[in-house]
């Protein structure tokens, strides 16, 4: 134990720090392990902790051992590769791979606290209405592979400048209102996928963030991060396809919440300078 403290001191970690730490990524691994996506939005507290150049490849790591803990678990929920493509995950990774670079084009290039502000307002209004409709008529659209291909690239510009590449995918799901097991196969991998490659970029591009205070981080979180992960697929096996939808939209609400925060604080930071 004295090791351990003398290890949080050596980073500038506290133990009240690690341990609000681990309440946010333990409600963050809950309800993505309920949903299928959405640990990003919750584990963005994170970010009032830790610095961003810290807080967020710690939320790309966690969220990415957070899909390949639900993956496993619901394998059998998934298609094999060889159905990915059309009606599968293919044309959604097709499409975000080509949507990352221009995303973070934006995020080097135009004033992203608008375009968060947007997104934002939009996801909160979607949100909002869906939760009042869980069961409406969905968009009678099947089979549509360039659609499909389209709303990924939608993901990867708005993950590049967000952090939530899911969500466009997520609100597609919603609205042709697929089955639960159809909407996680879609996503879970999309998500996965797009994390690893931010991941892979980012440790090319910026290798010392990947730090010694980054490695104690990844080590005291993801044991907290794997058993609720697998609590909350525990919980989302017992919901049926209208309640999932239910708690789909109340996180996609909660994601545009936390870009009108994350918004509101860019515009008084301006301000204040």
């Amino acid at each position: 134990m004295t090791s351990m403290n003398g290890a949080f001191v050596m980073s500038g970690l506290n133990p009240i720090t690690i341990g609000l730490l681990v309440v946010i990524l333990a409600a963050s691994a809950i309800m993505s392990g309920l949903s299928g996506f959405g640990f990003s939005a919750i584990g963005a507290l994170c970010l009032t902790l830790l610095p961003p150049q810290l807080g967020v490849p710690l939320l790309m790591t966690l969220s990415a051992a957070n899909q390949v803990m639900s993956l496993r678990q619901l394998k059998a929920d998934m298609k094999p590769i060889s159905q990915w493509w059309p009606e599968g995950p293919a044309p959604y990774l097709l499409g975000g791979l080509v949507g990352v670079p221009v995303g973070l084009a934006i995020l080097r290039s135009l004033p992203t606290t608008n375009l968060m502000l947007v997104f934002g307002g939009f996801l909160v209004l979607y949100a909002a209405y869906s939760l009042r409709r869980p069961d409406a008529e969905p968009v009678t659209v099947k089979g549509n592979w360039l659609a499909s291909s389209l709303v990924g690239m939608s993901g990867g510009v708005i993950g590049g400048f967000t952090a939530f590449p899911g969500a466009p995918v997520v609100v597609w799901s919603g609205l042709r209102r697929l089955p639960k097991q159809e909407s996680r196969a879609i996503v879970q991998p999309y998500i996965f996928a797009l994390q690893v490659l931010s991941i892979v970029l980012l440790a090319l591009q910026h290798p010392q963030t990947f730090d010694k205070k980054y490695w104690l981080l990844v080590a005291i979180t993801v044991p907290v991060v794997l058993p609720c992960t697998l609590f909350g697929v525990r919980l989302y096996r017992s919901l049926s396809d209208v309640n999932f939808r239910r708690v789909t939209f109340m996180l996609l609400g909660i994601s545009g919440l936390g870009l009108l925060i994350k918004a509101a604080g860019a515009i008084g930071a301006a301000h204040h300078l």
